[in-house]
C-alpha cells in the first residue's frame, strides 16, 4: 500500500530542511544485552525512567512507500533521512528541543545504525532512540513487538546510571512507515512478565495493523493513526511532553493532535481524528 500522494509534496518542502553532520561522539556506553525476560545481575537504576524509540529510517529502495527524494530516502544514510537527520527527523528535532540534552550518539551495528540519548532537563526521564537500517524495517517492527511483550529487554549504562531499554523501557514508540502494509509476521508476541508497557505506533494505519499482533503484548496503546500520515518528530515530541506530566491518554492524544495540526497546516479536529488513543 502507498503513502499518501500529496505526501511526497510534504517530503519534498522536508528535504530543504535536512542536516548532514557527521558523527562527532562514537563512544558508545556499555550495552549490556538481556536474554529473554531475564534480568542481568548488575541492577537497574530505580529511579531512572526510559522511553525507547525505534524508527525505522525512510527507505525508497526497500520499502513500498511513494518515492521521495533520493537524499533524504536513503534508509542506509541518517544524517540525511527524513526521519532521523532532517529537521523534523528525530534526531534534530529533539536535539533542537529546549527540554532535552542529548548525552550520547554512537553507531551500534550495520541494523541499528546510529543510537541517541538524551535526557529530559525537567524530569531527568532518559530518551533512547535507535535508527534502524531502512532495508531492516522488518527487524525494527519486530523489535518493537518483542520489547513492548517484554521478551526483548536490554540495558546500558550512561554517566554511571543503568537504565532499561526495550522491554524495560516505560513508554515504547515506532516510527516509520507501516511496514505490516507489506509483509506479515507469523511471531506471536505474548506478554512475557504480566507488565503493561506504554506504546506510541507513529505509521500509516498503524491502529489497522499494528493491533492483532499488539493486544497480545500486554501494551497500552497510548497513541497510533487511523489513516496516512506523517510520522515526525514533533508528534512524539508533545505526546512525550504530556506523557511525563503523567497525565491521562486523552490529554497526551490532544497534546499530540495539535502538534500534528500545526506542522501539517490541519484542523485539530482532523488531526484527532488521524490520531487516537487505545484499541
Amino acid at each position: 500500500m502507498l503513502l499518501l500522494k500529496n505526501y511526497t509534496l510534504i517530503i519534498c518542502l522536508a528535504a530543504i530542511h535536512c542536516n548532514s553532520n557527521p558523527v562527532k561522539n562514537p563512544q558508545a556506553p556499555t550495552v549490556i544485552p538481556v536474554a529473554n525476560d531475564t534480568v542481568p545481575n548488575l541492577p537497574l537504576d530505580s529511579t531512572a525512567k526510559t522511553i525507547h524509540v525505534l524508527v525505522a529510517l525512510c527507505d525508497n529502495k526497500y520499502q513500498g512507500i511513494v518515492p521521495v527524494p533520493a537524499k533524504i530516502g536513503n534508509g542506509q544514510d541518517p544524517g540525511n533521512n527524513l526521519y532521523w537527520g532532517c529537521a523534523f527527523g528525530i534526531r534534530s528535532f529533539f536535539k533542537n528541543s529546549r527540554n532535552w540534552t542529548l548525552l550520547k550518539r554512537y553507531p551500534v551495528d550495520s541494523i541499528k545504525m546510529e543510537r541517541l540519548i538524551f535526557k529530559h532537563k525537567a524530569s531527568g526521564y532518559y530518551l533512547v532512540a535507535d535508527a534502524y537500517n531502512g532495508k531492516n524495517m522488518k527487524d525494527c517492527t519486530v523489535d518493537f513487538l518483542r520489547s513492548c511483550s517484554g521478551k526483548m529487554k536490554d540495558v546500558l549504562t550512561i554517566n554511571g546510571h543503568t537504565i532499561g531499554i526495550n522491554g524495560h523501557a516505560a513508554l515504547l514508540s515506532y516510527i516509520g512507515h507501516d511496514g505490516l502494509m507489506d509483509f506479515a509476521l507469523s511471531e506471536k508476541f505474548a506478554s512475557t512478565d504480566g507488565k503493561t508497557r506504554d506504546a506510541i505506533i507513529l505509521a500509516c494505519y498503524s491502529k489497522k495493523y499494528f493491533t492483532p499482533h499488539l493486544k497480545y503484548t500486554g501494551a497500552r496503546p497510548l497513541l497510533w493513526s487511523t489513516h496516512l500520515m506523517s510520522p515526525e518528530a514533533y508528534t512524539l515530541h508533545d505526546a512525550i511532553e504530556t506523557y511525563i506530566k503523567k497525565e491521562p491518554a486523552g490529554s497526551i492524544r490532544t497534546s499530540a493532535a495539535r502538534a500534528y495540526a500545526k506542522y501539517q497546516h490541519c484542523s485539530e479536529k482532523a488531526a484527532r481524528n488521524l490520531l487516537v488513543s487505545g484499541y
